[in-house]
């Protein structure tokens, strides 16, 4: 194995994995840390772990004991994986995890790049956009778990990190590699470990991936690993699939902008039901219901628990955030386990928290990275009968679910 990646959510890490075999790299996910060795054909291997949201102490051990796994299979280089939009708080995880795989690697000028320009994704001037907007104005403020309130990199890292935090602007990143070493190279000369730097192209972050060629850890959104195959010797190709046909349903538990678009443009043309968080939290609603309903349809069935952000704040509101996250988890996870019990076998699931909740239910431990659905969403093998995929939340174009459907068929 030769690039090891650590993810911090299972969606997350799927996309990283989609890049890096889009790039060329025969690339494989696992959840969680495995218990034994990794195929050794294997050139990248993401360990996704369920971490963006746990207390701190608990992100920083599971990531540490993914990289001591990473390490054991040869791994030179490292990536540590975070969300696009930067999910996390002042109090969050991304700066305490960059922070101990850097002192474990004893690595510095540390890139910290969550651009993804294929999804809308740039960060100039240090600052992260979606689309044409600023951070806090595209809908990432009302997130249920991390409200993202400031589109500047360095002051919302900051309190998370017992490090200087830097910045490369767009002069050096758009004269291409050397000169982003440079610039990386005087930002450590003024003390910085973590570095921010600037993105919005894919020949930025192939120029990033170049800069880093030497680098022990680099840390971002998946887009700025699209340089870093090249870097081993990898040559883009066609990633290889085989369909999975059989019965298909798609799960959503996001309530970003996009899924909800997707949701409502789904729920238009084939069966759709909604899950009532309140029901579930108070026993109206079982996941039995849910999957007896699902199973009950023709077609491409949804159940979603997508809803506008002012009926989520309600709902926490009234029952409690981390009671309300709990008990939506809980149900898809048990429809999750019904469905694959009733004969599903093909499974779309949207959000990142769903997806996770779904990949623990079904023990999923190793997948197998398949085409591209939309940007930064694969078609994932996850056995002989299983085909899934996991959508971040705000990924996907509207057709999203009838278009990851079409692809897992193949």
């Amino acid at each position: 194995m030769k690039l090891g990646c650590i993810g911090d959510d299972f969606t997350g890490s799927s996309d990283l994995a989609n890049t890096l075999a889009k790039a060329g790299m025969r690339a494989t996910q696992y959840t969680g840390v495995p218990a034994g060795n990794a195929d050794p054909s294997v050139e990248a291997g993401v360990v996704a772990l369920k971490t963006r949201s746990v207390p701190v102490a608990e992100a920083v051990e599971k990531s540490l004991a993914a990289l001591q796994w990473l390490q054991a299979q040869g791994c030179t280089q490292f990536f540590f994986k975070y969300c696009s939009t930067f999910d996390s708080t002042a109090e969050g995880n991304i700066g305490p995890v960059a922070d101990a795989l850097a002192e474990a690697l004893e690595a510095h000028k540390v890139i910290v790049c969550p651009a993804f320009p294929g999804t809308g994704r740039s960060v100039y001037q240090g600052h992260l956009f979606v689309n044409d907007v600023l951070l806090n104005e595209s809908g990432m403020q009302n997130h249920p778990l991390t409200p993202m309130t400031d589109p500047d990199l360095r002051r919302w890292l900051a309190p998370q990190t017992r490090y200087s935090v830097g910045h490369v602007g767009p002069g050096p990143v758009f004269g291409g590699a050397a000169a982003i070493a440079a610039a990386l190279e005087g930002e450590h000369g003024k003390g910085h470990r973590h570095i921010v730097v600037d993105a919005i192209r894919d020949e930025d972050l192939r120029a990033i991936g170049e800069a880093a060629r030497d680098l022990p850890l680099i840390t971002g959104g998946s887009g700025v690993a699209l340089g870093l195959p090249a870097n081993f010797g990898c040559v883009a190709g066609d990633v290889p699939w085989q369909g999975q046909g059989g019965r298909a349903v798609a799960l959503s538990g996001s309530c970003s902008v996009a899924t909800r678009a997707q949701v409502a443009r789904h729920a238009a043309w084939h069966p759709a039901r909604e899950i009532v968080a309140a029901d579930v939290i108070e026993g109206r609603l079982s996941a039995q219901d849910i999957a007896t309903w699902l199973l009950d349809q023709d077609g491409l069935p949804l159940a979603y628990s997508s809803a506008d952000p002012d009926d989520v704040r309600a709902v926490q509101e009234q029952y409690g955030r981390e009671r309300s996250a709990a008990a939506l988890e809980g149900v898809f996870a048990e429809v999750a386990r019904l469905l694959r019990a009733g004969g599903v076998t093909r499974i779309i699931t949207a959000g990142g928290e769903t997806s996770g909740a779904v990949v623990e239910a079904l023990d999923l431990g190793t997948l197998e990275i398949g085409p591209e659905i939309d940007p930064g969403v694969p078609a994932l093998r996850a056995g002989p009968d299983l085909a899934v995929a996991l959508k971040s939340g705000n990924f996907g174009a509207e057709d999203f679910f009838e278009k990851a459907d079409g692809v897992l068929r193949g």
